[in-house]
């Protein structure tokens, strides 16, 4: 039987002891993609949406979430990340279903013993998340999907680069 690293020997849930490995430096890269109406990427773009400018704090929000990660996820530790970053790829032509998008990516970085792939997607969530609170009273038929790891550095385990990134 495979031993699970999250379950200590009485088979209840604990914080994995990562005091042994190796700080290094550690970079995550994730996104996530909102769908959204035409008319919505239009208000977003011309400042038209009553609760403000939605990019900018869709990328505070993303910030704090990944700030904010191990008291949203329980296993994961607290970590002092050096750098998060957010940005947005707009996408004005209407998919084949009549929706725009907005692809939120976010780079997590530290340096130290665990890394930052958590921080990371938690980053690009939570901007999402935001875009549909502030965009909610024009459209609230948006949705977002796709949020994944595109790749990560660092640590025992190495490069990762999701298939048809980087």
């Amino acid at each position: 039987m495979a031993e699970f690293t999250h379950f200590n020997e009485s088979g209840r849930a604990r914080m994995v002891d990562i005091s042994a490995k190796d700080s290094t430096e550690r970079s995550a890269t994730a996104q996530a993609t909102v769908f959204l109406q035409p008319e919505t990427l239009e208000k977003i773009q011309r400042g038209k949406i009553t609760k403000g400018d939605v990019l900018s704090v869709a990328q505070v929000a993303g910030v704090m979430g990944a700030k904010k990660t191990p008291d949203l996820i329980p296993m994961c530790h607290p970590i002092l990340l050096t750098s998060v970053d957010i940005s947005f790829k707009e996408e004005s032509h209407p998919d084949r279903k009549g929706h725009c998008s907005i692809t939120i990516t976010a780079i997590a970085k530290t340096t130290g013993r665990t890394g930052v792939e958590m921080e990371a997607m938690t980053a690009v969530s939570v901007a999402a998340l935001t875009i549909y609170d502030m965009c909610k009273s024009v459209d609230r038929g948006m949705s977002f999907s796709n949020v994944c790891l595109l790749a990560k550095s660092g640590g025992k385990s190495g490069l990762y680069s999701r298939q048809g990134f980087g």
